[in-house]
C-alpha cells in the first residue's frame, strides 16, 4: 500500500470526462494496482481506477510531475502533482478476508451441500477458494463445466457486488479457470445492487434460508 498526500489536479477521460481542480488530496495505490483519490470530506474516493490497470509515473526527485493511469478499456486517469507533502509505503500482508456472521457462514455451508439449488447439474469445486484479495465463498462448475464464482451475503448490497467483481477480475486471469462467471446470492438483494450486478453480467439469486435448512415446506405453501 502506497499513500501519497499531494497538491494535485486530476482529469479522467473514458465513458465520460471529469476534472478535479488543484487541491491537497490523498493518493492511494493498493497492492493489486488500484489507484484511488480521496479528499478530507468524504469517505468515498473522488475518483479511481480499479485493477487491472497500469500506472506510469513521470516525476522528478521531489515527486512532482504526472501520474498516468490506464486500463484495458482505454480509460485514462491523469494526476498532475504540484507538491508532495508526504509519501509512504507499507506492506499490509495477506488479508484474511471478511469474517462472515453466523447466518452467512451457515448459508455458505448449506448452499455448498445443496449447490444444485443454483442450477441442475452444478457441482462444487471448493468452498473458500483462495485469491490474493480473499477467498471466494464457493467455486463451482455449471452443467456445461464452466467455472462460476458464488458470493454469498445475508443482505446483498452494492459492496458485495463490488467484492465479487474484484474476485472475477482475478479469477479470469487464470487460463485454467477462465471464463469465470459470477453469482451473487443473498437472502435479500437491494435494488441498486441487483441493477449493478446485472449490468456487469452477474446473476442474482435470492436464497430461502428456511428451505435450505429443510425447515420450510415449500410445497405446503398457499402462496
Amino acid at each position: 500500500m502506497r499513500l501519497v498526500i499531494a497538491r494535485c489536479s486530476v482529469d479522467y477521460a473514458g465513458r465520460l470526462s471529469a476534472h478535479l481542480p488543484e487541491a491537497v488530496r490523498l493518493l492511494m495505490v493498493k497492492g493489486d494496482g488500484t489507484v484511488l483519490i480521496h479528499s478530507e470530506t468524504s469517505h468515498r474516493p473522488l475518483n479511481w481506477m480499479a485493477s487491472p490497470c497500469l500506472l506510469r509515473a513521470d516525476v522528478d526527485e521531489a515527486g512532482v510531475g504526472s501520474w498516468i493511469v490506464t486500463n484495458k478499456s482505454g480509460e485514462l486517469l491523469t494526476i498532475e502533482i504540484v507538491e508532495v507533502l508526504q509519501d509512504s509505503a507499507l506492506d499490509l500482508g495477506v488479508d484474511p478476508g471478511l469474517v462472515k456472521d453466523g447466518v452467512e457462514a451457515q448459508l455458505q455451508k448449506l448452499l455448498a451441500e445443496q449447490v444444485e439449488v443454483l442450477g441442475s447439474g452444478w457441482r462444487l469445486v471448493r468452498r473458500e477458494y483462495p485469491t490474493p484479495i480473499g477467498p471466494v465463498d464457493l467455486l463451482c462448475r455449471d452443467e456445461s463445466g464452466r467455472t462460476v464464482a458464488v458470493e454469498i451475503k445475508r443482505r446483498g448490497e452494492i459492496n458485495g457486488v463490488e467484492q465479487l467483481t474484484r474476485y472475477l477480475d482475478l479469477l479470469n486471469r487464470d487460463p485454467l479457470l477462465a471464463p469465470v462467471s459470477g453469482v451473487f446470492a443473498a437472502q435479500e438483494i437491494k435494488p441498486q445492487a441487483r441493477t449493478l450486478a446485472e449490468d456487469r453480467g452477474i446473476t442474482c439469486v435470492v436464497l430461502d434460508y428456511e428451505a435450505l435448512r429443510g425447515v420450510d415446506d415449500v410445497d405446503a405453501r398457499l402462496f
